[in-house]
């Protein structure tokens, strides 16, 4: 199904804070398998969405780097969204967060406000930054979009190592104080830390999660960060790391965090490489058939797949295998 052009229905405020404040902990950003020869394995995206949302997540993300938004068509990202929501009707819990990276203003609200027509509970935006837009067309894209769901909560994405646009602290805050759905800022800085204590010091302060697959979580955490946004491929490890932060048991989730970031650190050197990483993973835990990355894409080298196999072995405990893949859907 194509997207069509949809104004948001009149959503309940309190429903939309709710979302907001479950914005909390692992909020996974779902990945996209696809078959061997490049189509989309709608089969597998179910089980992955099945997988994360089993795992007990209070949210999840979708369509983000780690799902190759970039790469798929707007067909196949509408049915896909629809998949997602359709299965997320079970954890009425759990918040369906929809993506907009749209460079277009006018086509960044309007697929905000599909995403909310169509079942999603809150939206990330990642800022317009094809041609370098200035400041002042960056920050009216994203009042745009604000305007547009005005009672859905709003992540904004600071990512500027993939985009190169650099957002000001000052500037986000006048934007917060005239939307105030402008909920959270997911920080993909590097390093995060600083641009987190600096919109801690706001007044209201705007809450910060911590992406970039969570290499710099320990930090992150002692400064406030609420949450990280991670890939989804091994969800269990980092809500270990979450709980055992939330329990008070700093040193415990630095130890378990330090023999995480060895393989962390290396996939993230590359976004397509930890696609690519991800993907081998869920395969071998039996999560879809396929690790096919549609071109252009980081292709593994030997060494590199042995990596994910000693991955899997250092972390079993955490990392059971889910499959095998019977015929389905």
């Amino acid at each position: 199904m194509t997207m069509t052009r949809l104004r948001p229905g009149a959503n309940d405020p309190l429903e939309g804070l709710a979302a907001a404040r479950a914005i909390r902990g692992v909020s996974p950003v779902l990945e996209v398998p696809f078959t061997e020869s490049g189509d989309v394995d709608l089969a597998g995206f179910r089980r992955v969405v099945r997988y994360v949302l089993g795992t007990g997540v209070a949210s999840v993300m979708f369509p983000g780097f780690a799902g190759e938004f970039y790469k798929l068509s707007e067909t196949e990202r509408a049915c896909l969204m629809e998949v997602l929501v359709s299965e997320a009707r079970a954890f009425p819990d759990t918040v369906v967060i929809a993506a907009v990276q749209d460079h277009a203003t006018r086509l960044a609200a309007e697929r905000a406000a599909w995403s909310v027509s169509v079942g999603a509970k809150a939206i990330n935006l990642l800022p317009p930054h094809l041609l370098k837009p200035p400041a002042p067309m960056i920050e009216a894209h994203i009042r745009a979009v604000l305007a547009e769901v005005p009672t859905t909560p709003v992540v904004l994405q600071y990512a500027p190592n993939e985009t190169g646009t650099a957002l000001d602290v000052s500037r986000l805050a006048a934007i917060a104080r005239d939307h105030p759905n402008l909920t959270l800022v997911k920080v993909e800085s590097s390093p995060p830390g600083p641009f987190i204590t600096e919109l801690s010091r706001l007044d209201p302060p705007i809450p910060a999660v911590e992406g970039y697959a969570g290499v710099q979580l320990p930090d992150a955490i002692r400064r406030g960060a609420v949450g990280t946004q991670p890939g989804c491929s091994f969800t269990e490890i980092y809500q270990e790391i979450w709980r055992l932060y939330e329990a008070g048991r700093f040193d415990d989730a630095d130890r378990l965090h330090a023999r995480l970031l060895p393989f962390t650190s290396y996939w993230m050197l590359d976004t397509e490489l930890i696609i690519a990483a991800e993907k081998l993973i869920s395969v071998r835990r039996g999560l879809f058939r396929s690790d096919h990355c549609r071109a252009p894409r980081r292709d593994l080298d030997d060494h590199e797949r042995d990596a994910v196999d000693r991955f899997l072995i250092e972390f079993a405990e955490f990392l059971p295998y889910l499959g095998p893949i019977e015929d389905e859907e």
